[in-house]
Parts: C-alpha cells; sequence; structure tokens
C-alpha cells in the first residue's frame, strides 16, 4: 500500500523505528487529550448546548442564542470571565488588530516582551510604515528582546518601572523566528512581575498554535485577554474560519465594539450558519491537537535521524504544534515542503513555488493541501525562503495522516 503513495520500504522502516522512540511522549500527549476533553465535554455540559444551538441568523444577527452559547462554551473551556468568537474575524492576526485597536488609544505605549512580533502584525503596528497603523494614530510601540529563549526580566522590570505602558503583548508561538516558543510557565512568571510593579498594565497574549497543547492557558495564569484562531487548534479541523478573543469582561466587550460598532457589539454578527461547525471543532480540538503534537515529535524525531537540526527536540516539552526543521539549504526546504504537499488530500498534484505574500517580507514557500485554505491544523508545512531555511511543520487531523505526511516528505528529501 505504501507503494501507491511512492513510499519505499526503506523510508517505512526508519519512520516505524523511530516511533518507537516517540511512545513515551504520545502517552504525554494522551493523557493532556484526555484532560481537555474533559474540560470541553464538562462545558457542554454546564452550559446545555443542544440542537436548536446550531441555528443560524442573517442579516444583523440579533439575538442569536447558538452564537451566545458558543461564547458560553470557550469562555468556561479557556477559564476567561468572557469570550468573543466570530465567524467575522477573518484570521488570527485580525483578531490581534481588532484586540489592540480596542485596547490602545492614541498616546498610549504598546510594548512586546518577546521581540517583533509575527511578520502580519508588522503593518498593524507601524513596524513597516502603513497609514493606518497603530503609530499613525499615535500609539507608541517598543519591544524587548528574549534572552537565551526566555524573557529578559531584570529589562522588563527596568522598563515597566520608568514608562507608562498601557499593554503588553506576548507571543506564545515562534512565528517565522528561530527562538523557542515560550511555555505557560514563562509567561506566568513574567506576568506576575509586571503585575507587581504595576497592575493596571493589561498583559495581551498571542496564544495562536498554542492551546489545548497543556492543561491550562493564559488567562489562568494572569494574562488579562488572550486571542487565537479557529483555524488552528480551536477550530479543531472542522470551523471553516473564525477566531477568538478570550480574557476579562471589560476588555472584551471593548474588543466586541471594535469588531462591529460602539453601541451595538457583540450584539450583531449574523453566524450564517457556522454554529454547528464551531462547536464540534471545538468538541474535536483535544483530539486533533494531539494527533498534530504526535505528529511534530515522530518529525523532530526522524529528521534528527537523518541528520538535521530540529526545534524542539522530540522529547521537549512543548508550548505550540510547530515543528521546526532547519535545513540551512533552500533547495532542502523547497523539496521537503513539496513532499507534504504531494501528501495532502487536496491540491495533491500541485507543485508548490516560492512567492510574495501579503505581509511578508520574502518570498514564502507553503505546502497547505488543506479542506479549509490556510488551516494550519490541518497537515501543514511553510517557511520563508532566508537563512537558515527553516520549514515551520504543523497540523495533522489524524496521526496517520500526519506520519503518511512525514514519509512522503523524507521521500522526495532523500530522492532528491
Amino acid at each position: 500500500m505504501y507503494k501507491k503513495l511512492g513510499i519505499s520500504e526503506e523510508v517505512v522502516e526508519l519512520v516505524n523505528y523511530c516511533e518507537e522512540d516517540c511512545l513515551e511522549e504520545f502517552k504525554k500527549i494522551d493523557e493532556t487529550c484526555m484532560n481537555n476533553s474533559l474540560k470541553v465535554l464538562s462545558s457542554f455540559h454546564e452550559n446545555r448546548v443542544n440542537e436548536s444551538h446550531f441555528n443560524s441568523t442573517t442579516g444583523y444577527g440579533y439575538n442569536d442564542i447558538g452564537r451566545d452559547k458558543i461564547e458560553e462554551v470557550f469562555r468556561d473551556v479557556l477559564g476567561a470571565e468572557d469570550a468573543l468568537v466570530r465567524n467575522q474575524f477573518v484570521s488570527g492576526s485580525h483578531a490581534l488588530n481588532v484586540c489592540f485597536f480596542a485596547l490602545l488609544r492614541p498616546g498610549d505605549l504598546l510594548l512586546s516582551i518577546c521581540g517583533k512580533p509575527y511578520d502580519t502584525l508588522d503593518e498593524v503596528i507601524g513596524i513597516k510604515e502603513n497609514a493606518s497603523s497603530l503609530m499613525s494614530f499615535g500609539v507608541k510601540y517598543d519591544q524587548i528582546e528574549l534572552v537565551n529563549d526566555d524573557f529578559d526580566y531584570e529589562k522588563i522590570r527596568n522598563y515597566i518601572s520608568t514608562h507608562k505602558v498601557k499593554v503588553v503583548e506576548i507571543q506564545r508561538s515562534k512565528g517565522y523566528s528561530t527562538r523557542k516558543s515560550l511555555s505557560i510557565e514563562k509567561c506566568e512568571k513574567v506576568i506576575k512581575l509586571i503585575k507587581e510593579i504595576d497592575s493596571g498594565i493589561i498583559v495581551m497574549v498571542d496564544n495562536c498554535y498554542c492551546e489545548f497543547v497543556g492543561d491550562i492557558e493564559p488567562v489562568s495564569v494572569g494574562a488579562d485577554i488572550m486571542v487565537g484562531s479557529l483555524i488552528k487548534n480551536l477550530g479543531g479541523g472542522i470551523a471553516p474560519n473564525g477566531a477568538y478573543i478570550a480574557g476579562r469582561h471589560d476588555l472584551v466587550e471593548l474588543c466586541g465594539e471594535r469588531l462591529t460598532l460602539p453601541g451595538e457589539g457583540r450584539e450583531v454578527g449574523p453566524t450564517l450558519g457556522i454554529n454547528k461547525q464551531i462547536l464540534q471543532g471545538i468538541y474535536m480540538a483535544p483530539s486533533v491537537v494531539a494527533a498534530s503534537l504526535k505528529t511534530a515529535v515522530l518529525t523532530s524525531r526522524v529528521m534528527e535521524r537523518l541528520g538535521f537540526e530540529v526545534e524542539p527536540k522530540y522529547n521537549e516539552k512543548r508550548a505550540d504544534i510547530v515543528q521546526n526543521i532547519i535545513f540551512r539549504d533552500p533547495d532542502k526546504l523547497i523539496e521537503f515542503t513539496r513532499g507534504i504537499q504531494q501528501a495532502s488530500a487536496i491540491d495533491s498534484s500541485a507543485t508548490v513555488e516560492a512567492s510574495d505574500m501579503p505581509g511578508y517580507q520574502d518570498k514564502i514557500i507553503m505546502a497547505s493541501g488543506s479542506f479549509t485554505q490556510g488551516s494550519s491544523i490541518e497537515l501543514s508545512c511553510d517557511g520563508p525562503i532566508r537563512e537558515p531555511y527553516i520549514a515551520y511543520m504543523q497540523g495533522s487531523l489524524t496521526y496517520p495522516y500526519g506520519k503518511l505526511g512525514l514519509m512522503k516528505a523524507v521521500q522526495r528529501l532523500l530522492h532528491k
């Protein structure tokens, strides 16, 4: 059967051999999956989710009981006071943009404490000039770099002791950087430091790629608000679009008014038939995230055995679903990515090419043969064509499909 996918016996043996090394990590992932499944199911029961909540609204979207129920479920699952979960968000970056503009006013200071955020936020903040950026509206921005993949606690202490900071931004996942993703423990430590110095500072966490990787989320360790995408972890590969913002009730309300309009806020926003998919997505999310993590662990072990640098190592604790493979060769990056595309269910015959993409400075090579365009929780692999030529691999709706995708990518890489 493997030959039908063009996978040799040698590659199958290699991957199966490496899989044996990963069984202990798989057991830990299964335990976390069970804990998060209990959390989700309890929320469905406590909030009395029923079939009527699948119903849809159009137009203004008044009195959408399904939309309200979704936000109650997300609120409880994430351990937040409130949540805004809408299909009107076109992406996680859009939700971050809404959150920034909701919380910041002209003259306010936004501070990133993990270096420059993800590339798609450059024009939102104004790092790259844009007439609609935060900086163009008079919002000030500064950043503090990480030190050895951890926060620079002393510099953060000194900075917020001498500056009037309105919002501190933490991006947990690495984006297209070479740093490690940030654990919930590190986030808890730095949030405690910030609140000890100035309890009025709003701590906002970009939690994309990180939900359900562990047992707790940032608002449970002191963050005021957090943001994520539904075509990543919490959509479970079922939600076709959307994002969430969760945290303090007053801040979530501000975000709702910025998403729609002041005075109407969260009372409007038609769901257009998406309620069932969002509810089913978060219901499936613990298992889908577990499949993604197992795929990442196996990928790390296999690629390390083949002599490539990987981050994280297969037996390291993870903060997100992303696996880095450092190729240091653009051709190897491209061939591996093409192998992932060939193993996809959709557009497997396409040959992906590096190209310009909105919001990015470098050409991007991207494999995403997904049922939902750009869905990162489905098996995907991408990376900028710049040194050190890193493939960022993530997702997989099931572990077997992830394993097959890895085999196909390794086969193509070794053949070339």
